[in-house]
C-alpha cells in the first residue's frame, strides 16, 4: 500500500562502515616479511573491491580515541556487503585490528517534493488510490524519477575522493512532546525543503552522502561528509543546529572524522612514519553527489 503520508525514496549503494583500533606496537614487533605480506594482501584486496561498477572502498585514518581506521564499503547488493566483510576478516592484517563499531545502511535519495507531486498527478487522472492502475502508474512515475538525468548518477556515484571525511548517524525525534512522524506531511516537506537549502549552500565545499538505516542499524540515517578542508564540517553541522528540522527534531549519534587515503598508502598508515596520502588522480574517476 502506498501511503500518501509516507515520502518515497530511491536507493543506490549498500554501505558498510567499519571502525577498528590498531595496535601499532604489536605491528612494529612483527617481522618485516610478515608486515610486507600483510600490507600487500590487504592493499590488493582493497584495490580489487574498488574496481569496476560493483562496489567501492574508502579508507580513512580516524582522528581521536574511538578508532584508528575506518573502512567504508559500497556494494550493489546486501550480499555484496557481507562478502566484502568476509574477505576483509580473512586478512592477516586483522590480527592487529580490533573492531570498535560498524554501521549498515543504503544510499538514499528522499523524495518529499516528488512524492506529493506524484500523488497529485494520479489524483488528477482520476485513479483510485492503490487500485491496480494506480499502482502501475505510480511505479512508472517512480521509475522515471530513478532514471532521470539528475538522480541516476547520484545513486551509484563512487566514494567522494576528498581528503577529509566525517561520518555520523542520526534520527528524527519521536519523543512524548515532539514527534517528527506525527507532523503533517506538508510540514515535514517544508522543513526538509529548508534543511536542503542550507545543505546546498555549501555546494562545492562539501559532498554529502545520505544513507537510510531504518531496519538495519540503531539510528535511522547515516551521514557522510567529504571535504578538502576539515573546518567545513564544523561550520556546516553547527549551522544546521539552528535549522528547525535539526534543532527541534534531530538526534545524533557518535561522530567519526579523519583523513582519507588510497589503498596503496596502507603501508604508510600502518608504519606510522608519515601521514598516508590520497592519490590526486582519483578525483578523475568519481561522480559528484552534492
Amino acid at each position: 500500500m502506498r501511503d500518501p503520508n509516507v515520502p518515497e525514496s530511491l536507493e543506490g549503494w549498500w554501505i558498510l562502515h567499519r571502525m577498528f583500533s590498531f595496535d601499532r606496537r604489536v605491528w612494529d614487533a612483527l617481522g618485516e616479511k610478515k608486515r610486507t605480506r600483510s600490507v600487500q594482501h590487504a592493499a590488493d584486496l582493497f584495490e580489487h573491491l574498488k574496481r569496476g561498477d560493483d562496489g567501492d572502498v574508502g579508507l580513512a585514518q580516524v582522528v581521536g580515541h574511538k578508532a584508528d581506521l575506518m573502512i567504508v564499503h559500497y556494494a550493489r547488493t546486501y550480499d555484496g556487503l557481507a562478502y566484502a566483510q568476509t574477505l576483509v576478516d580473512k586478512l592477516d592484517l586483522c590480527d592487529v585490528l580490533v573492531p570498535r563499531d560498524s554501521y549498515v545502511s543504503v544510499l538514499e535519495l528522499g523524495l518529499y517534493e516528488a512524492t506529493a507531486k506524484m500523488h497529485a498527478t494520479l489524483h488528477e487522472r482520476g485513479l483510485e488510490p492503490n487500485s491496480p492502475n494506480w499502482v502501475t502508474e505510480f511505479e512508472e512515475l517512480m521509475r522515471e524519477q530513478a532514471e532521470s538525468q539528475y538522480v541516476a548518477p547520484r545513486l551509484f556515484a563512487k566514494i567522494p575522493p576528498r581528503r577529509y571525511v566525517c561520518f555520523y548517524p542520526m534520527n528524527k525525534r519521536r519523543g512524548e512532546s515532539v514527534n517528527w512522524y506525527a507532523l503533517p506531511y506538508e510540514e515535514r516537506a517544508r522543513l526538509m525543503r529548508e534543511h536542503g537549502k542550507l545543505g546546498r549552500s555549501y555546494h562545492g565545499q562539501v559532498t554529502q552522502v545520505i544513507s537510510g538505516s531504518i531496519g538495519y542499524d540503531d539510528f535511522e540515517w547515516g551521514v557522510d561528509l567529504y571535504a578538502d578542508d576539515p573546518l567545513v564540517f564544523k561550520k556546516l553541522v553547527y549551522e544546521m543546529r539552528f535549522d528547525e528540522a535539526s534543532s527541534k527534531y534531530g538526534e545524533f549519534g557518535q561522530f567519526w572524522s579523519g583523513v582519507q587515503f588510497s589503498p596503496d598508502q596502507l603501508g604508510v598508515f600502518l608504519d606510522g612514519d608519515a601521514l598516508p596520502a590520497l592519490a590526486p588522480n582519483s578525483k578523475k574517476t568519481s561522480a559528484k553527489t552534492e
